[in-house]
């Protein structure tokens, strides 16, 4: 839903009513993940009909969840579909890669949805902030609680932490607990609870939809690797800040696809920098002056990936540096040196490829091989 906000806030700002389709859950080999969204206005004009932005499911049942979408603003109760391959009837609106999805189909206006206006201008300030949503139970489908991640100041006072109701004030404090928890984590899914919030229940199924800011990307070292590295990154949705202490080389202009560009010794940065699980260390310097500090440094954070460039000597050398100082064998153990997969890569932009490559490895629990030479699903549930 994020990258079709900016349209949809529009809709609802013009006091259009649209059909809101957003992926709930996947199976298999399904071709988009949770939060994968689709919305079709129910304004037609003459010559283009009805406007539809986003995807679910990459082309393979759009145009079934099109038809839905403007059944539901006619009718104006939500829908759960569930989308697959039928056996019996191969020309069925169905997923060609196999996979199977549940799509919940709302109506949105302002009078259904107030809190959009709000909600997109908290990801625009990059403010976290989720939408929980009952997509099954006894006569609650469709309940919304919005929730963020604790008290933030905004003009006029303090905002609330949460608005909306799922049914009952012990269900919501349930579904506020744990939102707030993948929340911090940038996770999107489906919760079960009891008719009343009870954690053992399974009567109502809660599909939180998280709007967490994007991950950091910190790269080290304001070197031509750096450049295609910030690209690749910005690329797969990190908010990239390029450091050196060099003031010449760290520079904009060097960097125009890094969302900021920072002058300062890099142990010093990171020491003060804002790092959590999904925060992904980048160590491009292969200096020891410049690295040894800033990796004493990083070894100690709860970064998700920490990654040092450099030749398998300067690898041992650093090693032995970082022993020096006092790291321990499980703190180096953290550490990918040479950084990125082997691809063979020569080049920048090769070379960032393969630290991407690492990353999306990483992430979804891939083994790195040709699909050729594997078996199985192709997809990977998220590992981390």
């Amino acid at each position: 839903m994020r990258d079709i906000l900016g349209r949809i806030t529009k809709w609802w700002e013009a006091g259009d009513t649209f059909g809101l389709a957003t992926v709930v859950r996947t199976y298999r080999s399904a071709p988009r993940d949770p939060g994968a969204a689709l919305a079709v206005s129910s304004a037609a004009s003459a010559t283009a009909g009805h406007e539809v932005v986003g995807s679910v499911s990459g082309g393979c049942v759009e145009g079934a969840v099109y038809e839905l979408s403007l059944d539901v603003c006619q009718a104006g109760e939500p829908v759960l579909e569930t989308y697959g391959v039928s056996d019996d009837d191969a020309f069925a609106v169905g997923l060609t890669c196999g996979g199977i999805i549940d799509i919940f189909v709302e109506p949105v206006d302002q009078a259904r949805f107030p809190e959009l206006g709000e909600i997109a201008a908290a990801v625009e300030r990059g403010e976290p902030v989720a939408v929980a949503t009952v997509i099954a139970g006894p006569g609650q489908a469709g309940a919304r609680r919005v929730i963020w991640a604790s008290e933030t100041a905004q003009p006029g006072g303090w905002h609330s932490g949460a608005s909306g109701t799922l049914g009952s004030a012990r269900l919501d404090a349930a579904v506020d607990d744990d939102v707030r928890g993948m929340l911090a984590q940038g996770l999107t899914g489906i919760r079960r609870y009891g008719a009343d919030g009870e954690r053992r229940g399974d009567e109502l199924s809660v599909f939180v939809n998280s709007f967490a800011p994007a991950p950091r990307m910190l790269v080290f070292g304001a070197i031509d690797f750096a450049a295609a590295v910030a690209r690749v990154g910005k690329f797969l949705g990190y908010h990239v800040t390029v450091c050196d202490a060099r003031k010449v080389f760290a520079t904009a202009s060097r960097f125009p696809d890094a969302d900021e560009v920072v002058v300062e010794w890099p142990h010093r940065f990171l020491a003060a920098a804002d790092v959590d699980a999904r925060t992904v260390i980048c160590v491009l310097t292969h200096d020891p002056k410049f690295d040894v500090p800033l990796l004493e440094v990083a070894l100690r954070t709860p970064a998700g990936y920490i990654g040092a460039m450099g030749s398998r000597r300067t690898h041992d050398d650093r090693l032995a540096r970082l022993r020096e100082v006092g790291l321990t064998e499980a703190e180096l153990t953290r550490l990918r040196s040479p950084i990125g997969l082997d691809l063979g890569a020569r080049t920048p932009e090769e070379t960032a490829v393969s630290i991407a490559a690492e990353l999306i490895q990483l992430r979804w629990g891939g083994t790195g091989h040709p699909l050729t030479s594997t078996e199985g699903r192709i997809h990977h549930q998220f590992a981390g």
